[in-house]
């Protein structure tokens, strides 16, 4: 644990704010009455005093990057400027996360997390979560603060108190986890790993309660779960997207699978849905960010026709056991229920595990494989833009809280900020020697 611990983000709202008086009783100005403008000139002298001396106080755009030279950089993003640099030896640094307050910073290393005082200029971490024993994958915070998760190849998901920083839940995959994310309802997270599973943690019934499988043995890269908890995205390392749309009632979540298509030659790195829920953008180690346009009344994002010949090798399928949450093999899965040609459930593999139901039938993952060999022939997305001047890898992305900005993040060493509308850089943040492999960004004038 650091020396000191942090303020109690427990009891934050999400919607507070930092408020400075306009002087202080230790200023060197004595105001007196006088003319308005000579009024507002001194107290405009007084807050840039002030400012100086609390440099990240009044911070409304947060950027920061890190990677492989084992430095975090906070920018101006607007300037350019390089404002702060942090320190990181022990480790490369695998994942930034924001709290959503703007006071503090998550740095994913090695082995731990270090969380950083985002307004003082404090090098040192004034916390510490230890416990994962490999590379931390992944890193999220409760929309108050009041807990984080991260996701390891240690194979497992954890859930930390951010006051104590102790672990509060501790969710095993079956293999090295990739990624994790928080449902907007705060009550479920989402999680990726290299076997090519997807699972859906329930907090409150701490167990897991969906498990998908598009191809299996395929790793999943990434998971996104939209702003309002409509769609959920999922990448793999075969450069294909999967969408579902997520239905919520008092007990139970539903999943409709409603796109698949292949977004990259290469690897995907990292897949983000946008704020506003109209973009997707896929991160690949093809040097490009592809940004897909997403129209939620469209039709055609339901289920995508397909052949009769291949409904019925799906329904031909035998049946075969499959390993439960701690690797053992349990009962044998029932074989796929019948479906008309067109039921978009014959593109997913999804294995109802508790309590909550899914809306996907339940398939052997063999069924699978007779599908691969078609992923490219599937519609895509409509591609707004393609980000294409990256010099090698692009690692991570993160959007503005309007949509209209994306920047990324590359093993070039640079960090770029996208005007998503002409698909034009308008600024480049160089300072990283090394790889830049992650980003994180909140301008927000509210936590979302």
């Amino acid at each position: 644990m650091a020396e000191e611990q942090p303020e109690d983000i427990s009891n934050t709202s999400p919607h507070s704010s930092i408020t400075h008086s306009r002087h202080s009783p230790a200023s060197p100005f004595h105001i007196t009455e006088g003319s308005s403008a000579e009024l507002e000139r001194l107290l405009a002298v007084v807050e840039e005093i002030e400012n100086a001396s609390r440099p990240f106080e009044n911070m409304s755009v947060i950027l920061c990057t890190a990677g492989y030279d084992h430095t975090i950089r906070f920018w101006e993003a607007l300037s350019g400027i390089c404002s702060r640099t942090i320190q990181h030896p022990e480790s490369q640094v695998n994942r930034l996360c924001i709290t959503p307050d703007k006071k503090y910073l998550a740095a994913a290393g090695r082995h731990m997390v270090r969380l950083y005082d985002i307004k003082s200029s404090n090098p040192n971490p004034i916390m510490q979560f230890e416990g994962h024993t490999n590379n931390i994958t992944g890193v999220a915070f409760h929309c108050e603060g009041k807990w984080m998760v991260t996701s390891s190849e240690d194979c497992t998901v954890r859930v930390w108190d951010t006051r104590s920083g102790q672990i509060q839940r501790n969710y095993q995959h079956t293999h090295p986890v990739n990624d994790v994310v928080i449902h907007p309802n705060q009550g479920e997270l989402v999680s990726c790993d290299r076997g090519g599973n997807i699972r859906i943690w329930d907090l409150g019934e701490s167990k897991c309660t969906h498990q998908l499988v598009p191809v299996e043995d395929v790793s999943m890269a990434s998971v996104s779960v939209a702003s309002d908890g409509s769609l959920l995205a999922a990448g793999n390392n075969l450069g294909d997207v999967y969408i579902w749309r997520m239905y919520q009632n008092h007990d139970s979540t539903t999943l409709l699978p409603c796109r698949v298509f292949k977004a990259h030659k290469d690897y995907l790195t990292r897949l983000l849905l946008s704020p506003d829920i109209k973009l997707l953008a896929t991160c690949s180690a093809d040097h490009t960010v592809r940004v897909w346009r997403i129209d939620m009344n469209e039709e055609h994002l339901e289920a995508i026709p397909q052949g009769e010949s291949q409904s019925d090798t799906l329904n031909s399928s035998t049946s075969k056991s499959q390993p439960n949450l701690n690797g053992n093999s349990g009962s044998p899965q029932p074989k796929a229920n019948p479906f008309m040609p067109g039921d978009a459930s014959a593109y997913y593999q999804s294995r109802s595990t508790g309590s909550l139901a899914s809306a996907s039938q339940s398939m052997s993952a063999s069924s699978f494989r007779a599908l691969t060999d078609l992923i490219t022939t599937r519609r895509p997305l409509p591609c707004d833009s393609v980000l294409d001047i990256h010099q090698r890898w692009v690692w991570d992305c993160a959007f503005s809280a309007d949509s209209a900005y994306l920047v990324t993040v590359c093993s070039d060493h640079y960090a770029r900020l996208w005007e998503l509308g002409t698909a034009t850089v308008i600024r480049q943040y160089n300072g990283h020697h090394r790889g830049a492999v992650c980003v994180a960004l909140n301008d927000y004038s509210n936590p979302p």
